[in-house]
């Protein structure tokens, strides 16, 4: 790619990196869904607020995450000047200050339209739950808590992407942050966003290492994370399975049974590509990453349709 032949337009959609956004999207999908199975109605207002407010959150974390990882993105651009793609700020493609000021302008955003939404649509903890959810990340990256460095910013993720999130979109939805669904099915959603949490870090091993950041990849090695990863994929589906088939307060298994199978299919071939992506093998990589974050998403995607399509038809 050719920083300096990009147009202002393609530099700001480069730094929103359009391809992370299922990460952040998906669950917030599965909130909504689970909401609208609790009342058995589905809410266009609440489903507004989710598609603006999550647009807004997207910007906040991602531009906010490049800032804060502003010079070991430049170490790793160091070490690796052929093996990762450019960098939003040590590249030139944005200065640190607008992308700074953009961040912070998005996490105005999402406040001010949680707000609105909260009086719109009668949710008194739209507002606080937001705020927590941008919390979430402020301490994850940001100074002083910072814990993406100073270790623990994978379990963060894990309770910010597979727990805060989804019960924001559930409430908004049905006015319930803990509706018995959301629940019952949270373990998986909890151990699946781990997973990709851990997997997300691999491709920085060396650099995270050399910047002082403390992750489970530095830490633990790139071998015992891939198995974690993996261990974790399959342990989220089958949890689904499990209440299924033994808890009453969650969707029936023929509402699960299809999202657990694409999950550990997808997560099978996450396996067969996983003895390739050691240490700085930055394509195998990538396309272990691409093969387990298609069984997340495309399993709690498929969930989440036939959930609502298990509540509508009534149990059975």
């Amino acid at each position: 790619m050719r920083v300096g032949s990009m147009s202002l337009a393609a530099r700001w959609w480069y730094a929103l990196k359009p391809a992370s956004w299922p990460k952040v999207f998906v669950p917030a999908l599965f909130g909504q869904a689970v909401g609208a199975a609790t009342t058995g109605r589905l809410s266009v207002g609440a489903l507004v607020f989710g598609a603006v407010w999550m647009l807004a959150d997207v910007a906040f974390v991602v531009l906010l995450n490049d800032w804060g990882d502003r010079e070991v993105d430049v170490l790793k651009r160091r070490m690796f000047p052929q093996g990762c793609s450019p960098k939003t700020i040590p590249d030139g493609i944005l200065p640190a200050g607008a992308v700074l000021a953009a961040g912070l302008g998005a996490g105005v955003v999402a406040l001010l339209v949680a707000w609105a939404a909260g009086l719109a649509l009668g949710r008194p903890l739209l507002l606080p739950l937001a705020a927590l959810g941008l919390f979430v990340f402020v301490a994850y990256t940001l100074p002083p808590l910072r814990l993406n460095y100073r270790g623990g910013g994978e379990l963060l993720e894990m309770v910010g992407v597979g727990g805060v999130l989804p019960a924001l979109h559930a409430y908004a939805q049905c006015g319930d942050w803990a509706p018995a669904w959301l629940l019952a099915l949270a373990p998986g959603m909890l151990a699946l966003s781990l997973s990709s949490a851990l997997a997300s870090g691999l491709s920085d091993e060396e650099s995270d290492r050399a910047g002082g950041k403390r992750t489970f990849t530095t830490l633990l090695g790139n071998a015992a994370v891939r198995v974690s990863a993996e261990v974790l994929l399959a342990l989220g589906a089958l949890l689904w399975l499990v209440v299924a088939c033994l808890t009453e307060d969650a969707p029936p298994p023929v509402a699960v049974v299809p999202a657990v199978l694409l999950t550990l299919l997808f997560g099978g071939r996450s396996v067969r590509k996983s003895p390739g992506a050691v240490t700085n093998a930055f394509g195998a990589q990538s396309a272990y990453k691409a093969e387990l974050h298609r069984a997340i998403w495309w399993g709690t995607v498929t969930l989440s349709a036939l959930v609502l399509v298990a509540s509508w038809r009534g149990p059975g």
